[in-house]
């Protein structure tokens, strides 16, 4: 499917994916389940080499952590998974309420004490100990509208709930 050429094209797509959507899981709430997958292997120092679908995406780290710096770090690819994942719920919900939205820009920073990594302090957490998102809208629409879209963003944006909220992790050890 190609991305739709204009913004009211773009709407109209969401809208009618939108509109599938809510009938087909009101005629079958079971098929709201929806499990994602990503796999990959270790490379070349601290590379990863990942593959989502049909998609492939290089993790590394900079020389000073041991990589070769030739792609994002993890946690730069959380902070991206972030940002894009406020793009497109700002869409969707922006169409959903009705609310008029031409460009969205999304910056988002986190701080990490890499003294938790690398188990220097037990008191320090090795994840962010705090990220900031700044949103910023254009449109016709009053700074009310957007932010009562901000508030329905932050409410459904699915990676903010993780970042946000607790989920159950189990991790299965293989040997070979």
């Amino acid at each position: 499917m190609q991305p739709p050429a204009s913004a009211t094209e773009r709407d109209r797509t969401l809208s009618t994916i939108l509109d599938a959507t809510g009938a087909t899981l009101a005629d079958d709430p079971d098929r709201a389940a929806v499990r994602f997958r990503a796999s990959g292997t270790g490379g070349d120092g601290v590379r990863a080499e990942i593959r989502i679908g049909r998609h492939s995406v290089v993790v590394d780290e900079p020389p000073a952590l041991g990589g070769a710096g030739d792609a994002p770090n993890p946690v730069e690819n959380a902070l991206a998974g972030l940002l894009s994942c406020q793009v497109v719920t700002y869409r969707f919900w922006a169409v959903k309420l009705g609310i008029p939205l031409e460009d969205i820009a999304v910056d988002v920073e986190g701080d990490l004490d890499v003294r938790g990594f690398f188990g220097l302090d037990d008191a320090v957490r090795p994840g962010f100990g705090e990220v900031r998102v700044t949103v910023t809208l254009s449109g016709p629409a009053t700074p009310e509208q957007y932010r009562t879209l901000a508030a329905a963003v932050d409410e459904h944006c699915p990676v903010l709930d993780l970042f946000r909220n607790t989920t159950p992790v189990t991790t299965q050890l293989v040997t070979s």
